[in-house]
């Protein structure tokens, strides 16, 4: 081996001993190679299945593996899929996983939605409380006691004095025939004096003195502010001439902008309230009158008009308002609106089982207001939607192909389809006996045993109830034996008592 070696040139010497370093560098990676593959087959989460169709990444569930091992995204342990979970009807995860991933529930309850809408409105004159000012005869102004535009006048206030030189004719002639005796005649003249324009009580009037009276007084017909002036002292007036226009307000009108968005949640006849810069400690109420035609097209809003109360006038035509419109107090179902899963078909929410199970369910909603949504179909009270973690499981469960619950399919439903259908039992009432799982303000949830009638297996469901009344002296675990009704609204129950075991 010396004799060898002796003999190769240092050329030859030099690449013998590269050589030899590369392959111990080779031998020494693929040791440490191995040695981390058998440092991490010992902490790869096992599965409890006999046949895994894969291993995956609960944050990433798209991504599949063939063998188990350390998550590539997260600081984790991939997850096996078993085989037999393609069948099954929800998606299952650990209890103990459930908080690690943020997965929070709530439960459906009634209650009341109060969208309440605040826009923003102006005062104006009342439209439909309008009085033209007109003379009943042509003549000419002698007096407009210093009225101006805009000025406010009560009813009867004068506007204008006129003499009407035809009249005085009309007036003596009456007279002159009065004194005759002849009733035929003085009736004859009284109607051409009415025909000429004058009042009953002008024609009693010069009757009474025995004097013509050729000059009238013009007043105001109704309360408000003269909105238009067309009569000065001296000019010549026409029969039908408009004088004056006055416009009342008491009530006051109020025009809102209301957005396009909130249309469907405006009526009229309701309730508003307002409040005005000018009165900053007062709320005046209202209700909507009418709800304009048309919209606006710059600002896409609909314009809204109610009424307020004005005793004395101290709301101006041309005041800045708040305006809040009270929505119509009812119950409903109603959700966190964080819940909602909208898939541009149809909304979903993945709904709480048994044993650390979640499935998705379709529901049909309504409004939505304060964070909360109501549900008009789907659900059914006392069931818990997920409000936190709700993605990540409507991605397992789009992965793992499952069915989504039908809107009709909810027991109780809320909607006018939906709910438990009664099989041959009318409107009767059924017993049956089970334990409280969980006590709502309007429902209770039971896990009872079978109901024949109905041909109901055992199970736990929601059952509405009339109030709180009904399940006093009641908590959860009581053991309690129960009648209800069923019909298409859904389960309600009708009478529970607590029973000893």
């Amino acid at each position: 081996m010396t004799n060898a070696w002796s003999r190769l040139t240092p050329r030859h010497k030099s690449w013998m001993v590269t050589g030899v370093i590369v392959l111990t560098t080779f031998a020494a990676g693929y040791g440490i190679a191995r040695l981390g593959t058998q440092g991490d087959s010992t902490v790869a989460v096992s599965a409890d299945c006999e046949d895994v169709l894969y291993w995956y990444d609960p944050m990433v569930p798209g991504q599949h593996f063939n063998e188990p091992g350390k998550s590539p995204f997260m600081d984790m342990q991939l997850v096996p899929k078993c085989a037999g979970e393609e069948a099954s009807t929800g998606v299952r995860i650990d209890p103990g996983l459930v908080q690690n991933f943020g997965i929070r529930t709530s439960a459906a309850e009634y209650g009341v939605l109060e969208p309440e809408i605040t826009v923003t409105g102006v005062l104006a004159y009342n439209g439909r409380d309008v009085a033209i000012v007109q003379p009943r005869a042509g003549g000419y102004v002698q007096r407009t006691y210093g009225r101006a535009p805009d000025d406010v006048v009560a009813r009867g206030a004068p506007i204008a004095d006129i003499l009407v030189p035809e009249w005085g004719g009309a007036q003596e002639e009456y007279l002159a025939v009065a004194r005759t005796g002849n009733s035929e005649l003085a009736a004859a003249a009284r109607e051409r004096m009415r025909l000429q324009g004058m009042s009953d009580s002008l024609i009693s009037s010069v009757a009474r003195s025995g004097r013509p009276h050729s000059t009238i007084t013009v007043t105001a017909p109704i309360s408000g502010a003269i909105t238009a002036l067309g009569v000065r002292s001296g000019m010549t007036v026409a029969s039908g001439q408009t004088l004056a226009e006055i416009s009342g307000f008491s009530p006051i009108w109020l025009e809102a902008n209301v957005p396009e968005a909130h249309a469907s949640s405006v009526r009229v006849g309701q309730p508003i309230e307002a409040s005005l810069t000018a009165f900053p400690e007062d709320r005046f109420s209202g209700r909507i009158v009418a709800i304009l035609a048309t919209a606006q097209a710059a600002s896409r809003t609909i314009t809204v008009r109610a009424e307020l109360s004005n005793p004395g006038g101290r709301l101006k035509p041309g005041m800045f308002a708040q305006v809040t419109l009270l929505p119509e107090r009812r119950e409903a179902l109603l959700i966190p609106s964080e819940a909602v899963i909208r898939t541009g078909r149809r909304t979903i929410v993945m709904l709480k089982q048994d044993a650390g199970g979640f499935a998705p369910a379709e529901v049909r909603i309504g409004r939505e207001a304060n964070g909360r949504t109501e549900v008009l179909a789907g659900l059914a009270p006392g069931e818990e939607v997920v409000t936190s973690g709700q993605f990540l499981l409507d991605s397992e469960a789009s992965l793992t192909g499952l069915d989504i619950r039908p809107v009709d399919a909810a027991s109780g439903d809320t909607g006018s389809g939906g709910g438990a259908r009664t099989q041959g039992a009318g409107n009767a009432t059924l017993s049956a006996t089970g334990t409280i799982e969980k006590i709502g303000e309007r429902s209770i949830t039971l896990r009872h045993g079978p109901v024949p009638r109905l041909d109901w297996p055992a199970m736990t469901m929601a059952f509405a109830v009339e109030g709180s009344a009904q399940l006093r002296g009641l908590k959860r675990g009581d053991h309690v034996r129960f009648t209800f009704t069923q019909s298409e609204a859904g389960p309600r129950i009708a009478s529970i008592t607590k029973v000893d075991q």
